[in-house]
């Protein structure tokens, strides 16, 4: 499953960016839509997730001021993040998973600067 990320950069604490993943049309809608990140020397860890009818669940590092949304007519998930710390620098991937399988995007890098 082909997953498309897009959005990451250099940004100063406190500050806002928005993380896009684009899904293949043939994504069964069974299948989660999420994303994770790795930050440096760390292994990857659970951000957010969203089902195709619109059930989220967030993790609690980032409860507050990351939303995930997804656009079934367009495929597509975003992932809105505020109040960005350094903390939150890292690689972000977004995910397509059902209880079987996942699949990861190639992800795309966000440095948050202090």
């Amino acid at each position: 499953v082909p997953l498309v990320e897009s959005g990451g950069g250099l940004v100063q604490a406190g500050g806002s960016l928005v993380l896009s993943c684009a899904a293949p049309e043939t994504l069964p809608r069974e299948y989660y839509l999420g994303w994770y990140r790795q930050a440096p020397g760390k292994g990857r860890e659970y951000v957010a997730i969203i089902s195709y009818g619109g059930s989220t669940n967030v993790s609690l590092a980032v409860r507050g001021r990351f939303t995930i949304s997804r656009d079934n007519a367009k495929n597509t998930v975003t992932l809105e993040m505020n109040s960005l710390e350094p903390e939150d620098t890292a690689v972000y991937y977004c995910s397509a998973e059902n209880r079987h399988y996942r699949y990861w995007g190639q992800g795309t890098r966000v440095t948050v600067s202090s």
